[in-house]
Formats: structure tokens, C-alpha cells, sequence
């Protein structure tokens, strides 16, 4: 070992050889010089710099003047390095910036202060927004179901009849056999030039004989069948062939065209459905023939002969009017437009129906005023475009119902019932009450709206202007 004397010149040699952080008697760095730790657990701090007090060690310096014997770094005031005029340190300083801390490894231990407590918050993934807002879990809470939710339903259109189930599996011959609704020859065929289909209806043959539910029919043993044609889902635009009077066997030889894309006719299904027509009466249906046209060939087309299977639907629809409604307060008028109709029911074997629109205005319960359109011959589809005004004061306009009843038109007799319905105070239905209503929220604008046609009963039954008018 060296003198002392000597001491702070071979340090600053040192300094200028070797790092201020390694170790002067075995060249080695400060955390692999194990060879010159003292004995008495000393540590030596070395460097140009003058040492700072760590904040730990004043803390428990003032807690340690009451007879602590062990002194540390922090007692020894620090002097201010100062630079001689030549701008180089003098050994003296460099001498004053080297002390040692001399202190047991326990006092530090004990001493030293316990780690803080870190609060580290959660990470939230997602995207950055303006306004956060908190997500709150959910309740799972039981629904309430009313008495009459299940009311609602029509059961009708769920059920399943079990006789239908294996129709697709059956062949032509066993289908004859099973129902005996008697088979139907058609045929279809696409053209791609002019983006139309065209079914041909040709024949019937071994339908069954007539069936009177009401006792009105005469003629039981034949049957004055036609045939109705549409493409679902789409009924509204359906035609339908002529009557053939007194015939099992009915020959009908028409073609019908359906302006539809190539694409979406290949989504269509054909619906023919056999009816049996009855003046008297509401008309049958004998039964019905369904055909997807993707499992056929459109363009080269075909025809074929197809057994009658059993419909859901018994009774045939009586047609749908349109209709507009419009009322003017400041002159108390309500301007009723009769548009046209369409797929009325065919009141006349020979040449369809000559169908004409009565119309009357009903106040409370009493018959008011009365009025009809022209009748239009041998169709089921007409076209009318006429206008009729009531006058009825604004403090009235409530209390009134207007009733519309389409007839076929009959010089022999007494005109055929075709179909109806009741707009005003005491609508035949949701859609009849609905188009009045709006009528009401807009005044002087016309309010255009389809209705479906409703049996008279069926009118009589819910309205009770349907019973103050014939």
C-alpha cells in the first residue's frame, strides 16, 4: 500500500488512466472488485463530482441524533468545487470530490426506506373518443307477455295438415289416386327477346263433382270450373281463364303473358288453381297445382299434365277497389274518386262480370245520399276514373261513414253481390279505419289507398252502416 502523503497524487493519476468508476488497486470494475472490499463493510464512491446526499440518508440522519454512533457521508459538510485560474483541477479538490461512506450493511438495511406503492391503472383498449361512456352490464329482466298475445295469432296459417306432408314424394298417379281432385295440362315458355312468360292453360279433365256448403246450389252433378293463374309471392297481379259451364272435362285453350326479367322468373313459383264457379254462392276452390320454375327449363319450355292437390285456401278473394279520399273544410265537401279495380270475382259464366261501384254516405245510422259509377262490360279489371262529392259540414265529418259495394251488373235479375267495405265512423276493418284516418290529418290532399273487398256478412258482422244499406 502506498503513504498517505502520497495518497492524492497517485489518485489523480489514476483518475487520468483509468475510469472514475473502476477500482485503483486491482484495475477491475466496481461491481467485480470483491478483493478490496474492507473488512469493515466500507464503500468507496469515486469520481470528479462532488457527492450528493441521498434524500433517504438526511431522513434517517435526523432521526439518529440521539446517541447514534455511526456517522455517515451526510456529516461531512460539502465545499464547493472551485477551478484554479489555469481552468484544471488541483489534487486538492480532486482529493475533497473522493470520501467514503463507512456503514454497516444492516444500519442500511434498517434504515433504508420500504418501496412505494405504485398505482398503476388499467389499460383500456379501444377507440379514442371525445366522451367516454361507462358501460354498464345488463339486466337480464323477464318479459311480461299479455293475456291476449297468443290471441293474436292465426292458427290456421301454422298448422300443418298431415295429408300434405308426403305430396312431394308422391308420384302423379298416386296423388290421383289419393285425392281424386281430377289433373290439369299446361304448359310454359320463356322469351328472351321481348323479357315475358307465357303460360298456355289447355285442359282439365276427372274433376269432382260440385259441392254446396249453404244448400243454394241447383246443379250438383256439374261442375262450371276456371282457372286462376299467379306467380308467387306475387297474388295481387294474378289472371284468370273464362267459365266453362256444366263440365267435369273443361277445355280452355289460353294463353296468358307475364312481363317478368328472365332472373326473377326463375325465383317464381306458378300457382294454377282450379275454381268452380257459382252465382249464387261463394265460388270453391277444387284444387291447385304448384310449380317451381327454377326446376324447369324456361327458355326451350314444355308442358305436362299435373295431378290436383288439395288448397288451404276454400274460398276464392272477391277482388280489391282503389279508392281516394279527400275532404275540403272551408266549403264542407268530401270528393270521393272510384279508380279501378281488379281480379273482382266473375259474376257471369259467359263474359266475366259487368262490374259497377255503389257508393253511400252514411251519417250515425242513418242512410244519407246515394251514388254508382257507370258499369263496364265483360271484364274483371275495370277502369272507372270517376268523381263524386258529398257535402257534409265539418262538425259532421266524424260521426259519417261512407259504404262501397261492387256489383256485377244483371238486366235479367237483380244485380250480383260482389264484394265490400266500410270507410268512416264504423270501418269493416284496420285498413279501411287507417286510410280515414289519414284522410282526416290532411286536409284538402288526396289520400289514394287498394282495399280488399269483404263478404257482405263478414261487413254486417263488425259495421253497422254495412246493415243500413242494400
Amino acid at each position: 500500500m502506498l503513504e498517505p502523503l502520497n495518497e492524492g497524487f497517485l489518485s489523480r493519476i489514476s483518475d487520468v488512466l483509468l475510469c472514475g468508476w473502476t477500482c485503483r488497486h486491482c484495475c477491475q470494475r466496481c461491481y467485480e472488485s470483491s478483493c478490496c472490499q474492507s473488512s469493515e463493510d466500507e464503500v468507496e464512491i469515486l469520481g470528479p463530482f462532488p457527492a450528493q446526499t441521498p434524500p433517504w440518508l438526511m431522513a434517517s440522519r435526523s432521526n439518529d441524533k440521539d446517541g447514534d454512533s455511526v456517522h455517515t457521508a451526510s456529516d461531512v459538510p460539502l465545499t464547493p468545487r472551485t477551478n484554479s485560474p489555469d481552468g484544471r483541477r488541483s489534487s486538492s479538490d480532486t482529493s475533497k470530490s473522493t470520501y467514503s461512506l463507512t456503514r454497516r450493511i444492516s444500519s442500511l438495511d434498517s434504515r433504508r426506506p420500504s418501496s412505494p406503492l405504485i398505482d398503476i391503472k388499467p389499460i383500456e383498449f379501444g377507440v379514442l373518443s371525445a366522451k367516454k361512456e361507462p358501460i354498464q352490464p345488463t339486466v337480464l329482466r323477464r318479459t311480461y307477455t299479455p293475456d291476449d298475445y297468443f290471441r293474436k295469432f292465426e292458427p290456421r296459417l301454422y298448422s300443418l295438415d298431415p295429408n300434405l306432408d308426403d305430396v312431394d314424394s308422391l308420384t302423379d298417379e298416386e296423388i290421383m289416386s289419393k285425392y281424386q281432385l281430377g289433373m290439369l295440362h299446361f304448359s310454359t315458355q320463356y322469351d328472351l327477346l321481348h323479357n315475358h312468360l307465357t303460360v298456355r292453360v289447355i285442359e282439365a279433365r276427372d274433376l269432382p263433382p260440385p259441392i254446396s256448403h249453404d244448400g243454394s246450389r241447383q246443379d250438383m252433378a256439374h261442375s262450371n270450373p276456371y282457372v286462376k293463374i299467379c306467380l308467387l309471392p306475387d297474388q295481387k297481379n294474378s289472371k284468370q281463364t273464362g267459365v266453362k259451364r256444366k263440365t267435369q272435362k273443361p277445355v280452355f285453350e289460353e294463353r296468358y303473358t307475364f312481363e317478368i326479367p328472365f332472373l326473377e322468373a326463375q325465383r317464381r313459383t306458378l300457382l294454377l288453381t282450379v275454381v268452380d264457379f257459382d252465382k249464387f254462392s261463394r265460388h270453391c276452390v277444387i284444387g291447385k297445382v304448384a310449380v317451381p320454375l327454377c326446376e324447369v327449363d324456361l327458355v326451350k319450355g314444355g308442358h305436362w299434365w299435373k295431378a290436383l292437390i288439395p288448397s288451404s285456401q276454400n274460398e276464392v278473394e272477391l277482388g280489391e277497389l282503389l279508392l281516394s279520399l279527400n275532404y275540403l273544410p272551408s266549403a264542407g265537401r268530401l270528393n270521393v274518386d272510384i279508380i279501378r279495380a281488379k281480379q273482382l270475382l266473375q259474376t257471369d259464366v259467359s263474359q266475366g262480370s259487368d262490374p259497377f261501384v255503389k257508393i253511400q254516405l252514411v251519417h250515425g245510422l242513418k242512410l244519407v245520399k246515394t251514388k254508382k259509377t257507370s258499369f263496364l262490360r265483360g271484364t274483371i279489371d275495370p277502369f272507372y276514373n270517376e268523381s263524386f262529392s258529398f257535402k257534409v259540414p265539418q262538425e259532421e265529418l266524424e260521426n259519417s261513414s261512407l259504404v262501397f259495394t261492387v256489383f256485377g251488373h244483371n238486366m235479367k235479375s237483380s244485380n250480383d253481390f260482389i264484394g265490400r267495405i266500410v270507410i268512416g265512423q264504423y270501418s269493416s276493418g284496420p285498413s279501411e279505419s287507417n286510410h280515414w284516418r289519414r284522410m282526416l290529418n290532411t286536409h284538402r290532399t288526396a289520400v289514394g289507398q287498394w282495399h280488399s273487398l269483404r263478404s257482405r256478412a263478414e261487413c254486417d258482422r263488425v259495421s253497422p252502416a254495412s246493415l243500413e244499406v242494400t
